[in-house]
């Protein structure tokens, strides 16, 4: 079934369970971060100084993968899932949409008209019409269920194209990013403030949140559950353990408006504890942040501290700053910490499993379907998220397989985009690799979901998550803080940055 899934550690380090994927957030920021090379020397949104050179090849790369947003949304305005380009003709779409996806087709649209690819009139029409869409959606505790068809807005009930059972789910991380979409738009439309607003008011991330007890600290873990089906209100039966994962995006959101405490942020593992089972023995040592005892555990991976993810993925790291300007309110660990995940990702492509490409996230399976592909050494999970589809893993304390067992590597472009703000020549030059070697890029709509460079075979499929996550890239390293505002500003200043400010991690 091809559905995205996401798999994420629970608080104990014990228990795991697939679930639904994500997306991202936007507006013009005060205090942009620092641009990457070749950024445009631009203000404001509507601003329309003369692009650099290769300000052009980005921006060419954000028009085609916008048309592909474009083609992705249905005429009751969500955006799809996927579209299928193996056809000669048009792009054909997917029936089911996820919130993750629809919060995708907002700030993807903000970006477009911050850019100047499209009209503030165009923009502000777009967004409402999605607005319009998503105020018909059905809702539980003020959040949306995992998927819905994108064609006429209604609940799936069965499965498109297999006709399986679709339990109704609430994923938090999914909502996140729909929250996180929601959010970009009222900045960018002021018309559509009070609706949001409205729209909004209902979401209370408490009704997520498990709050600490230092009793038992196992079912109390003070962590946010996957979510709760809602057929019979039973919650998953984990946690969002681990910090470096996309969901921390609820965390922020919850912590911002305040229906979350600060001290929960304490509550995530920064790696599992030495005593638990995970994919290598960390390093570190307690401190005590806020009244909370915190482990500050890290990996170690070709001679780098580096406090990993859950599966050693791209997106888990990456998506999250997209929106949050974590590097900036925490240069020494957040920002040290993607650097160093962005060099081990390249590192393990080029020189561990010697692939000649690099850039590991879930994505489409090339020959069809979904997994998720990670660096194995770069997640807590034993036996995590690979490389390859031949599910090639690293084993803490046995030596490196030879790169000769590293076979049908699957890269997906947009964890170039991701590498970005940290390596941006490197993340250039593997995109115009993988178009030259295997034509990975659509003239018309951007980059293809995967690549087997193992096989040559590349993905017939765009979803709408991985070009959003490349929409909002491009418009971060074209315009920097095009999209942050709403997250620079409000309990986003006065709760989650001081946060930020004070952590220390142990790298």
């Amino acid at each position: 079934m091809d559905r995205r899934t996401f798999i994420t550690a629970a608080g104990t380090g014990a228990a795991a369970l697939s679930l639904g994927a994500v997306t991202a957030h936007s507006a013009t920021a005060a205090s942009p971060p620092a641009r990457t090379a070749g950024a445009m020397a631009g203000a404001g949104r509507g601003a329309h100084s003369p692009y650099s050179a290769d300000d052009r090849q980005l921006l060419r790369w954000f028009r085609d993968t916008y048309r592909s947003i474009e083609a992705m949304t249905t005429d009751f305005g969500l955006a799809t899932d996927k579209i299928d380009l193996s056809g000669s003709g048009a792009p054909v779409q997917s029936r089911q949409t996820s919130p993750t996806n629809i919060g995708c087709g907002l700030w993807s649209t903000v970006a477009a008209a911050g850019l100047g690819v499209i009209s503030e009139t165009s923009m502000r029409r777009k967004l409402a019409h999605t607005v319009s869409a998503v105020e018909k959606l059905e809702r539980h505790h003020g959040f949306w269920l995992n998927w819905y068809d994108a064609h006429d807005g209604s609940v799936l009930t069965r499965w498109p194209g297999t006709g399986d059972p679709v339990r109704p789910f609430l994923s938090s991380v999914d909502n996140a990013w729909l929250v996180t979409g929601l959010r970009i738009a009222a900045d960018a439309a002021p018309s559509l403030r009070p609706r949001i607003a409205r729209i909004l008011a209902e979401a209370d991330w408490s009704y997520y949140y498990t709050p600490y007890d230092p009793a038992d600290p196992v079912a109390g873990p003070g962590q946010l559950r996957g979510g709760f089906w809602t057929d019979t209100e039973e919650p998953t039966g984990h946690h969002y353990g681990a910090l470096n994962t996309e969901p921390r995006m609820a965390s922020y959101l919850g912590i911002a408006d305040g229906s979350l405490p600060g001290d929960h942020y304490w509550h995530l593992l920064r790696t599992m504890l030495p005593e638990h089972g995970q994919e290598q023995y960390p390093q570190g040592g307690y401190v005590a942040m806020d009244g909370v005892r915190v482990w500050q555990g890290h990996y170690t991976h070709r001679g780098r501290k580096i406090v990993p993810t859950w599966g050693g993925s791209m997106f888990e790291a990456l998506m999250v700053p997209l929106f949050v300007p974590e590097p900036e309110w925490s240069p020494r660990s957040w920002g040290r910490n993607h650097q160093r995940y962005v060099r081990s990702q390249i590192d393990h492509g080029m020189r561990e499993a010697e692939y000649g490409y690099w850039g590991f996230s879930p994505s489409n399976i090339p020959e069809g379907g979904y997994q998720e592909y990670g660096v194995d050494a770069l997640g807590m999970q034993v036996d995590g998220y690979a490389s390859n589809t031949d599910r090639t893993y690293t084993t803490d304390g046995a030596p490196l397989p030879p790169a000769s067992a590293f076979t049908n590597g699957v890269v997906t472009p947009h964890a170039s985009f991701l590498a970005l703000p940290y390596a941006p020549r490197e993340a250039v030059a593997n995109l115009h690799a993988l178009d030259r070697d295997f034509g990975a890029y659509h003239d018309g709509y951007g980059f293809r979901d995967s690549v087997n460079v193992g096989t040559g075979r590349v993905s017939d499929f765009m979803l709408a998550l991985d070009q959003g996550m490349i929409a909002a890239a491009l418009a971060q390293a074209i315009r920097p803080g095009l999209l942050q505002t709403p997250f620079r500003t409000g309990g986003f200043r006065s709760r989650v940055r001081p946060l930020l400010a004070k952590e220390r991690f142990s790298i």
